[in-house]
Parts: structure tokens; sequence; C-alpha cells
């Protein structure tokens, strides 16, 4: 009796556990089922395109083939590799993990030409497979690669507009799902599924390709002619802050002239040297303090803390007008009028002009230069002169851009617009704008960099039948190892726009030690006539129909172009 009932109890038991599985767990079983049959294979997005303002692509994603394994279904691991071996131009002992990989999917290479999918589909693998892949193309080589960026095998942006519109260019992936057998063959009528991918936005920048290859090739002409060790220039449209070109060159291991991978226009900081003076020269004809001929006595040298400061051309005694001052680039003069100021006004007006601050650009890395919180007892004299101060290139030009506007500081830009797979383009956003000196301020000092370019140290940056308004800036260079400055270590800039009446254009070039000449009137004005002169043609901007009315005051006396300014 005792037996039956065991035997009873036993086929109840497994009575309940069939039940369960049959009936109660056969939905959770069978999805185990098959999740094990699916295999989900990931299809990225075809990455939007960049191009310059006129349409022209400076960046596009090309159509290439990956090569992927299913480890789970490659009989003969060796066998596998050998044959693979050649055609992926991998070693044998280096594909072997990856064809023995635990899961059901490893790359085995990634964005591989037309030549090698065809030769992988010839070998009829079982488990090794091909799909498409975009790979990241530059048609135009590495002009302005340092404003572009990269992208990584991933396709990803990782530095540059590439990475700063990351979220437009990339696009949303797809997904192919397939369901297989045991013997790794895909289910007819399985739970295939097939998700496309969506492409990316294309991003249209303010560039201009054709000035920005000029702006590249002077700026290596002139680092061969001049060795120095780097180069930067930024060209704009002052009235719409849009930047035409931003153009970066260093030197190979060769020595040799290169563009850049780092936007340094944007992302290093240099001690801007005179062609800061203006901020002070602005403050003072802002504040009333002085007019653009109030008279100074300027003496050979003025002591101001510990230090003693004298002007490149040693002189005695002499009487400067304000406009003598900026057109000779006087480190006495321009100091003598921040005296009259203050510290705090010099200090504020530095900031309203945008420097130690975001210039609104929003580029990676992008740093927002060097400003003093607290002044020792010689600041007073180095800081209205551009030294311990720091600035990126584009900042400095936003000070020019800004007189150029008749005092409105206007934010810069590099993007004009996206475009999204159905073809609507999306402007950028208007930009932000805030008036820093006044119409009648702008207009003096307009007059006064017009008189430095026809009469002063900026006289190489002359172009026929325009008037050109800026100013010269030479400035030693930071020992960052040592502290201190570089022993003949000096960047040589200069600034202004075109035509100055009426500006159109605006520019700034730097030279990282020109050697042995160093002055910025002979290495860094010629640079701006240049790449002024080719954009100016290339834009169709006309001469004035008339000679410019500016009224300029000039100076006491001409000005040797060969000054260290």
């Amino acid at each position: 009796m005792g037996l039956l009932v065991a035997v009873a109890v036993v086929f109840a038991a497994v009575t309940v556990r069939l039940v369960q599985l049959q009936v109660v767990s056969s939905g959770t079983y069978a999805a185990r089922g098959a999740a094990q049959r699916l295999h989900q294979v990931v299809l990225t997005a075809e990455r939007g395109s960049i191009f310059d303002r006129n349409g022209q692509e400076l960046a596009m994603s090309v159509r290439q083939h990956t090569v992927w394994v299913d480890p789970r279904q490659v009989a003969d691991l060796t066998a596998a590799a050998a044959a693979l071996a050649p055609v992926l131009g991998k070693s044998p002992d280096a594909l072997r993990p990856l064809l023995a990989h635990s899961g059901a999917f490893e790359y085995l290479a990634r964005q591989v030409g037309d030549d090698v999918a065809t030769a992988v589909t010839a070998l009829g693998i079982k488990g090794v497979y091909v799909i498409d892949e975009s790979k990241r193309f530059d048609p135009a080589g590495s002009l302005a690669g340092s404003v572009l960026g990269a992208t990584d095998i991933d396709n990803l942006g990782v530095s540059g507009i590439e990475k700063q519109y990351e979220a437009s260019l990339v696009g949303i992936p797809g997904s192919l799902s397939l369901e297989q057998g045991a013997d790794g063959q895909t289910i007819a009528g399985g739970a295939n599924h097939l998700v496309p991918s969506k492409r990316g936005q294309d991003v249209v920048l303010t560039i201009d390709r054709p000035l920005q290859f000029e702006v590249e090739q002077a700026l290596a002409d002139q680092m061969q002619a001049t060795h120095a060790q780097g180069a930067t220039a930024v060209v704009m449209d002052p009235s719409t802050g849009e930047i035409l070109a931003m153009a970066n060159m260093g030197r190979d291991a060769a020595g040799n002239p290169v563009a850049s991978s780092e936007n340094k226009a944007v992302t290093a900081v240099f001690e801007p040297g005179s062609v800061n003076k203006v901020i002070t020269i602005a403050a003072a004809l802002e504040k009333g303090t002085a007019k653009p001929d109030t008279v100074l006595t300027v003496p050979g040298s003025i002591q101001v803390g510990t230090k003693s400061f004298s002007d490149a051309d040693p002189h005695g005694t002499e009487p400067f007008s304000v406009t003598d001052i900026l057109t000779k680039s006087s480190n006495i003069g321009t100091i003598m009028l921040a005296q009259r100021l203050g510290r705090q006004t010099i200090s504020d007006y530095l900031t309203r002009f945008g420097l130690g601050q975001p210039s609104g650009l929003d580029f990676p890395q992008e740093t927002s230069g060097i400003m003093r919180s607290h002044w020792d007892g010689s600041d007073m004299g180095s800081i209205p002169i551009g030294q311990g101060v720091a600035v990126n290139a584009l900042q400095m030009l936003q000070v020019y851009n800004t007189i150029a506007n008749g005092g409105v500081w206007v934010e810069p830009s590099l993007v004009k617009s996206t475009i999204g797979a159905d073809g609507k383009v999306k402007p950028a956003p208007a930009p932000q704008t805030r008036r820093v000196i006044s119409k009648e301020t702008a207009a003096e000092l307009t007059a006064m960099l017009g008189n430095v370019v026809k009469n002063g140290t900026g006289v190489n940056a002359q172009i026929q039948g325009y008037d050109v308004a800026g100013k010269t800036g030479t400035a030693r260079k930071n020992d960052l190892a040592n502290g201190g400055y570089e022993i003949g270590g000096y960047y040589s800039t200069f600034a202004g726009f075109v035509p100055a009446g009426a500006p159109k254009l605006s520019a700034l070039v730097v030279l990282d030690e020109p050697r042995p000449t160093y002055y910025a009137g002979v290495v860094a004005a010629p640079v701006f006539a240049r790449i002024s002169q080719y954009a100016l043609r290339d834009l169709r901007i006309p001469p004035p129909a008339k000679s410019d009315p500016l009224a300029v005051v000039p100076a006491s006396q001409p000005v040797p172009v060969d000054l260290p300014e």
C-alpha cells in the first residue's frame, strides 16, 4: 500500500511539472529559444556631409564594407584564419582569437574596399559576413582640417565641427534581425526584421573653400620666408560675425609647413602686444579723457611699479597727439592714457570688448583667454599695452570687428545652417550683439587705424584702391617650461579691416617665432594684404566709388616701417 502511494505521489509530481512546462511556462521557454536563434546586427547611419558656404563638400561619408564573424558557425578556425589572413592583410595569429570569440558577433576588419569585400565573399567561409558601413572622407584633403575636426572608427565626431555638431551629423542607426537555426542558416519565414538607418543632417559652414585654401597657402609661404614655427589667420565678415576662413599651420617632423590638426585660433592663447592698445585708447576716447588730437608730453621712458617702459623707437621728451601714440605705437603714451583712466576702467573695457570670456562660438576646447583678477604694481604699465594678458586670435579679431561695426560687438559663427534628410534648410540662430563703444568713438578709432596703415607701422598692409584700417603688434612669447619669456621668441600680429569707411572684411594674422626679423609691420602686415586682396576679389567686393572720407588726423612725422610692431 505504501509503495502504491509513493508511486502515485511521484506520478502526480511529474504530471504537475509537465503541465507547468507545456502550459504555464511554454511561452517563457519558447521566448528563450527564439532569443537564442535571433541575431541582431546594428546598421550604422550614414553621417551627414559638411559643406562650405557655397555648397562645396569639405567632409562626406563614403560607403565602405565591414567584415564580421559569428564564431559559433566557424567549423575550422585554423583553416578560416589561414584563408582570411592574406585577404584582410592580417596574420593568422591575429585572426584566430577573433574567430574563436565566445559571442555571436565580432569584427574582423572595418571599412575595407570593394576588392577586399569581394575576395572575402568568394572564400565562402561559413559564419563570415560582409556588411556596408560608412567611412569619413575629406575631398579637399587637410584643408580646414583644424576646423572640421575628425571622426573615430565608429564614425563618431571626436574633435572640431564633427564633435560640436555630432547630434546633427550622426543620424539614427538601424538594425537587422535574423532568426537562425542550429546550423547557422537563416530561417525562411522566421522573425527577420529590418529597421533602416536614417542619414544624419548636413552642416553648411560659413567658410569659403577657395579663400581658406589661399589663406593656408599664404601662411605656409610666409612661414618658409620667415622660418616661423607656426601661423594662424582668421578672416571674417565683421557685420555678420561669419568666419570666412580660419587657418592654423605648423611644421611636420621634417620641418615643412603643414596644416595643423589643432584649431589654435580658438584653443591657444598669446600675449597680443600692441594690437591690444586700441582698447586702452577706445576707453580714453569713450570716457572723454582724450580726443584724437589731444597732445601729451611723452618722455623717453616711464616707471610703473618696479618696471621701466620705453618705446621701440627711442626718443626724448616729445609732444605726441593721441593719433601719434597709436600711429607710432607708443608704449609710453598708451600707459599715460591708461593712468588717467585707472585700473578699474581698463579692466572693464578689456571685458567689454570680450577678452577673458567665451567668444560665443562654443568650439570644442576653446579657451577664454587669461585675465588677471589682481594687478600688481607694474601691471598698470604692461596690461594697457597688451602684455600680461592672453587672448586667442578670434577674441582679438573681435575687438577690431567691434570698431568696424560702429562700436557693436557681434557674436562669431562658423555654421550657416543645417539641412535635414528631407532637404529642409534650418538657418543658424541670429548672432547675439551688444554695444561696446559709441558710434562716434568707433569712427574716431577707424580714422586713427587708417592712419596707422597710411603713415605708421602698418604701411605694408596697404591694398591698392582700398583704404585699410589696422594695427601691428609684436609681443614676447611665454616660456611655458621655465616661466617668463623665451629668449628671442616673439608673436607678430596684424589685425585690421577693409574698406575702412564701409568694412566688408576683417582679418588677423599671427606668426609664431618668425626669424630673424620679427617686426609685425614687416612679416604679418604683408600677409594681411595678400589674403585680403584675394578675399576682396573672391567675394566681389568693389573698391569705394570715391575716396574714403575718413577724417584722419596725421601723425606729426612719418614712422619707419621696421619698428618692432
